[in-house]
């Protein structure tokens, strides 16, 4: 009830501001790498995305993913695109919250940050469904009710760096600078890639039929060593982004 409240006299008085960007870019996968052109020509790279591979052990039949997986391959000469997003219902929020906690009110300063945080999700969610039936348009016939959106019956997903199919926060430094989501947005990364305002939400945007959420799980050196070498950076420093996900001792 108390949120419902405060949520309400939120958008009555405008206290909180939402901005977003997305975009749309032709792509290719190369080994476990994501490609993105410039134009259609596709022979000048504007950006690069680094996948993991998972390397558990799965029954027979079940192949060890990697979000690359979703993009066709630059040698079998099918165009293919990859979406990327940015969005914030942050705007507006330190005030707000400064508010609060000038007069001592921490209670309404915490539901203030947590509805933010639910709005930003809203916000990913509802641009999710336009992007699959209208802005990308590959689903233009999608009629989902509440329930199967919540359960994601639909066709593609948005992951998003530092989440479990692509665990490298690090990564939304190019997805930061594809989308110029500081100056579009007024979304900001610190120096450990979480995103200011809080309540924001980043993630690309895939529209294979197969394609879905996954956890790359623990690797191996020889995979982050290749990792590192992609990414033109040092081992100790590809380790230390990927720390929670190691399988050997560094």
């Amino acid at each position: 009830r108390d949120a419902g409240v405060l949520l309400e006299q939120i958008v009555r008085e405008r206290l909180l501001e939402a901005h977003g960007v997305l975009g749309f870019y032709p792509a290719n996968s190369a080994g476990d790498d994501i490609e993105l052109y410039t134009n259609e020509e596709r022979t000048e790279t504007k950006a690069v995305i680094h996948t993991l591979r998972q390397q558990m052990i799965k029954p027979p039949g079940r192949p060890n993913l990697a979000l690359a997986d979703f993009v066709a391959p630059r040698e079998v000469g099918v165009p293919d695109y990859i979406g990327a997003f940015a969005v914030t219902a942050g705007g507006g929020i330190d005030a707000l919250v400064g508010g609060f906690e000038a007069a001592h009110d921490d209670y309404n300063a915490i539901l203030t940050k947590a509805l933010a945080d639910r709005l930003a999700e809203a916000f990913a969610e509802l641009l999710h469904q336009r992007v699959r039936r209208e802005f990308w348009g590959y689903a233009p016939n999608e009629a989902l009710d509440s329930q199967a959106l919540i359960k994601e019956r639909y066709q593609g997903i948005r992951p998003a760096p530092g989440y479990p199919a692509c665990p490298d926060h690090a990564e939304k430094r190019v997805l930061f600078d594809l989308l110029r989501a500081e100056e579009s947005a007024g979304i900001t990364l610190t120096e450990s890639f979480a995103m200011l305002p809080a309540a924001s939400v980043s993630g690309y945007y895939f529209w294979h039929p197969q394609s879905q959420y996954f956890g790359v799980g623990k690797i191996q050196r020889d995979q982050v060593e290749d990792y590192a070498r992609r990414k033109g950076m040092h081992l100790r420093a590809a380790e230390r982004w990927l720390s929670p996900n190691l399988d050997y001792e560094r």
